[in-house]
């Protein structure tokens, strides 16, 4: 019995193992791949977390808004909902002196939060977006990221003209894609 239950054991540990190697594995690929230097990825990284931190810091924006932060080669998406148009500002004003930050785009609407209904059909919508851009030959889909919200898709990345174009046509072609807005910067 003792040696049964070590085997299972030893086999979760194992599987435990094996998805941290497919998930770093997987993070490296898509390192290797991004077009942003090491450096402006460490830097996205680092503005996603202090731009998190300052408005999370701030009680109203905390206690009454929904806001996710975006950045990619220094580029920033404010994406969510608040009640009110001062709540937006404030965020933007939050974040505005954070080194690195080259250009934000807010795009925080004025509403109430979105429920986990809509959440979860924006994941199944961004899944959706993000299957057609990769199976494109005519786009490098690891390069573009996508982050729906509330049905609109927001495209992302270091592209050319002609992808950042073929990607905002496909993804205004899926079915339940409200809207499409491009945060792309052009090589």
């Amino acid at each position: 019995m003792r040696n049964t239950l070590f085997i299972i054991m030893s086999i979760f540990i194992l599987q435990g193992c094996a998805v941290a190697l497919v998930a770093g594995t997987a993070g490296v690929v898509t390192s290797a791949n991004d077009r942003r230097t090491i450096g402006s990825q460490i830097d996205d990284n680092n503005i996603e977390i202090k731009a998190i931190l300052e408005i999370k810091g701030n009680e109203q924006l905390n206690k009454h808004a929904n806001i996710s932060v975006i950045s990619l080669n220094g580029i920033v998406l404010l994406l969510g909902q608040t009640p009110t148009e001062e709540m937006k500002s404030k965020a933007q004003q939050l974040i505005k002196n954070i080194p690195a930050i080259k250009k934000v785009h807010n795009q925080i609407r004025i509403s109430s939060n979105v429920g986990m209904t809509t959440k979860t059909f924006d994941t199944w919508l961004t899944s959706k977006v993000k299957a057609m851009l990769l199976t494109d030959e005519n786009i490098s889909g690891t390069n573009i990221k996508v982050v729906t919200e509330n049905s609109e898709v927001f495209l992302m990345g270091l592209v050319q003209q002609t992808e950042g174009n073929k990607a905002v046509d496909i993804a205004r072609n899926i079915s339940g894609v409200a809207k499409v807005i491009k945060v792309f910067e052009y090589l």
